[in-house]
């Protein structure tokens, strides 16, 4: 099963830039693209519903911002928008995919600046919660893949520059320390991770490629039970369709048969 992640920085711009040409060459079962920053209602042309995908959209309140996209090659049994979080379910940040004993899920997590310190907590709070959810379902037998763009740096070597970001946002010794009880006591896996441990992987860059300032914040997140069957993972760089490289996974595992 290949499943790609992509963050789009609005799904029409991407779109002009090739992404979807891209795509749909790539034989992925699954896609995932967060922060659409486009209503539902926009999307309704062939090259934002695919032949040979059903098209899930979850919006924003506004419309305008943020949302998030599922393009499935077999047809879920379910689909879950929002995870019953308040505000961020308002802000379109999560969608899931629920196949007979595997589900995908595709998250934007928020952003947050020292500028703004309600940010901040916001952003905290929403991970809080994501957490408490996560620890819920690892308790069932389903296997889950969680991709997005959760706008958070594990690891030192996932900031290209990392002393000048010590104190940044996304890098922050609380944000790290979340993820390190994801990856630890909650005994979910970084997939990318997992099989790939170079230390010049990035797949985003807020000022450009060019600026040399590259974080990898995207991730396909799995379940613990399905840590021996990834296969392969990269990150697309051949063409710039956002300020995210598309993150790709293949898993030894084939939907139809779960």
């Amino acid at each position: 099963m290949r499943v790609i992640s992509f963050c789009a920085d609005g799904i029409r711009e991407a779109s002009k830039k090739g992404f979807f040409d891209w795509a749909l060459e790539q034989d992925a079962d699954v896609i995932c693209v967060q922060d659409l920053r486009a209503p539902e209602s926009a999307l309704g042309s062939r090259t934002f519903n695919p032949d040979g995908y059903f098209s899930y959209f979850f919006d924003s309140i506004d419309g305008k911002s943020n949302g998030v996209a599922i393009y499935c090659r077999k047809l879920p049994k379910a689909i879950m928008t929002g995870l019953g979080l308040g505000e961020a379910d308002g802000e379109g940040r999560f969608m899931q995919a629920d196949f007979e004993n595997i589900s995908v899920a595709c998250l934007l997590g928020p952003q947050a600046s020292v500028e703004d310190p309600g940010s901040l907590a916001r952003k905290s709070r929403f991970f809080e919660q994501l957490q408490g959810q996560l620890d819920k379902v690892r308790k069932k037998r389903r296997q889950y893949i969680l991709c997005g763009n959760w706008n958070i740096a594990h690891a030192a070597r996932d900031v290209q520059r990392t002393a000048a970001h010590a104190d940044s946002p996304g890098f922050l010794d609380a944000e790290r320390q979340w993820l390190d009880s994801l990856f630890g006591e909650l005994g979910y896996v970084d997939a990318f991770r997992a099989i790939n441990g170079d230390d010049d992987e990035f797949s985003w860059w807020p000022g450009g490629r060019a600026s040399a300032d590259g974080w990898r914040v995207d991730y396909q997140v799995v379940s613990g039970g399905l840590r021996g069957i990834i296969e392969y993972g990269a990150l697309y760089k051949g063409q710039e369709f956002s300020s995210h490289a598309p993150l790709i996974m293949d898993y030894d595992i084939e939907l139809e048969r779960l």
